[in-house]
């Protein structure tokens, strides 16, 4: 078994030609096959490596096979669309411009709140196991029940721990534009309003609820044509991202005209931040719409009651001090900066290298320079790197650690940090002593001293002052934990996230 990026590799430097029909037969593994769209050109390389059967087999042992027909037709839709997305780009502006005049004085029926509502994952990513978004997608459909009927969900995937009581509808993504990286984003608008209608068969709804994803107008188009309040959950602006942690968008305009067709239609936009609301009010959306909401936890799932001696023993950290992340690993979580600190501090205290240890759960794009970091710094062998766990195990995990690391960095380009760290909440339910950077809402939430001890984001030497400080104090250590605990517990489990989310919607709908 190889992976994608490995067979690029192979192909590119010509050693994949000595493979060419050695095989046979050759199998392209996937999450789920609804989620695998058209893989045209890996599925070329598959037919070239082999002389007998080549198929799509996923998690589950289900199979598709790549006959000739389906891959002639795969190869048909490839050659006819190069002439066909200028009118799918046109055809999508007219949409959005038609959605934009529809958006003022637009009509909302208040049949009070005993219809469920219905909430859109929209986002084209598949697979995921843990993280933020997982924590926050669950977090919020879970607890939209227990202020009126349970929702309806929408989605491009399973989310891991999202309760088996909600009815869940999944939204397979079109084979169409698959060569092109935003088209498939765009006709997935079509999919799931397609889906919306099945799923809904004529049954009513009290609102829509959309975790904003690039390209998706779907949720602001069914309050309108549904005549119901849209709630827009907004995690920063895709254009943004795009242009500071990956490539430019190819159709930027079009993505900023359907981000503000979204913000027109919305009657409540919930950001996780000030600067995420201060952006939006920068971009002429009304204040009255925006409601900062921090992210939240589950305070019984994530809880100092959780016994991690399982995780100890299996990563031999017994008798240890560990210090535990957890994390994907994005641009902005300092995992490579914790990693130069941890070594930066067994350097300086050689004792530590019998007793302290360093757990990381999870992986993502700053991985290679996690391990780049311990290995430079000869401390490899004090390291765990336990990779990606399931959402429902993380608990454990860091039930392991004595202390939790929040190394987060500033943005590149100066602006504020957006960010509202699940793993900050998360931390705070486990009541573990917690050493995080004082950054926006991280250090508004935490307080230096208070529920945590605070360091200079980004910097190697304050973050490894910050954990000695801890390492040398497990009685500061407890009662900084206790206290975050607490505030955890108090204000920012998801129920209470999702409440004042219900609380502002009838507030607004209500005219007040």
């Amino acid at each position: 078994m190889v992976t994608v990026d490995r067979l690029h590799t192979a192909l590119r430097s010509g050693e994949l030609l000595r493979h060419v029909l050695r095989y046979r037969d050759a199998r392209i593994r996937t999450h789920r096959l609804e989620t695998i769209g058209r893989p045209l050109k890996l599925a070329l390389l598959m037919r070239l490596l082999s002389h007998g059967q080549c198929v799509v087999e996923d998690e589950a042992g289900h199979q598709r096979p790549l006959t000739l027909p389906l891959m002639a037709r795969w190869s048909w839709q490839s050659i006819r669309e190069p002439f066909t997305k200028a009118g799918l780009l046109a055809g999508k502006a007219r949409e959005v411009e038609a959605l934009m005049a529809r958006a003022s004085g637009r009509r909302i029926v208040d049949d009070g709140w005993e219809a469920p509502a219905l909430y859109l994952r929209t986002d084209m990513s598949f697979g995921l196991r843990a993280g933020g978004s997982v924590g926050h997608t669950a977090g919020v459909v879970n607890h939209l029940g227990d202020f009126g009927a349970k929702p309806i969900m929408l989605t491009t995937d399973l989310v891991p721990t999202v309760s088996p009581e909600i009815e869940v509808h999944t939204v397979r993504p079109a084979e169409e534009y698959w060569e092109y990286p935003e088209l498939p984003t765009l006709v997935m608008n079509n999919r799931f309003a397609e889906q919306a209608q099945r799923a809904l068969a004529g049954r009513s709804i009290s609102f829509v609820y959309q975790r904003y994803s690039l390209n998706n107008f779907t949720g602001a188009r069914l309050a309108v044509e549904q005549e119901v309040p849209f709630v827009l959950e907004y995690n920063g602006s895709e254009i943004w991202m795009s242009r500071n942690w990956g490539t430019p968008l190819e159709y930027e305009a079009l993505s900023t005209q359907i981000e503000m067709a979204n913000f027109a239609v919305a009657d409540v936009i919930v950001v996780v931040s000030q600067p995420m609301a201060d952006e939006l009010t920068a971009r002429g959306i009304p204040a009255a719409k925006i409601l900062v909401n921090p992210n939240g936890v589950e305070p019984d799932m994530y809880s100092p009651a959780i016994d991690g001696s399982e995780v100890r023993r299996r990563h031999d950290l017994e008798g240890k001090t560990v210090i535990g992340f957890i994390g994907t690993f994005g641009p902005w979580h300092g995992a490579e900066v914790l990693a130069r600190a941890f070594a930066e501090l067994l350097r300086q205290t050689p004792a530590y290298r019998e007793s302290v240890r360093l757990l990381m759960i999870g992986d993502g794009v700053r991985m290679p320079d996690v391990k780049q970091a311990l290995e430079q710094g000869g401390v490899m062998d004090a390291a765990v790197l336990a990779g990606i766990v399931p959402q429902s195990e993380g608990p454990a995990y860091l039930a392991a650690s004595d202390i939790l690391a929040s190394p987060h960095v500033p943005n590149p380009d100066g602006t504020p940090f957006f960010g509202s760290p699940t793993k900050l909440f998360e931390y705070m339910a486990m009541g573990k002593g917690i050493v995080a950077s004082d950054l926006d809402q991280v250090g508004e939430i935490l307080e230096h001293g208070r529920a945590a001890q605070m360091v200079i984001p980004g910097d190697v030497a304050s973050l490894v002052d910050g954990l000695r400080a801890l390492i040398e104090d497990p009685v500061r250590r407890k009662q900084l934990g206790a206290l975050a605990r607490q505030m955890a517990v108090e204000r920012h489990s998801w129920h209470q996230h999702t409440g004042r989310i219900i609380d502002a919607l009838r507030s607004r709908v209500s005219g007040g």
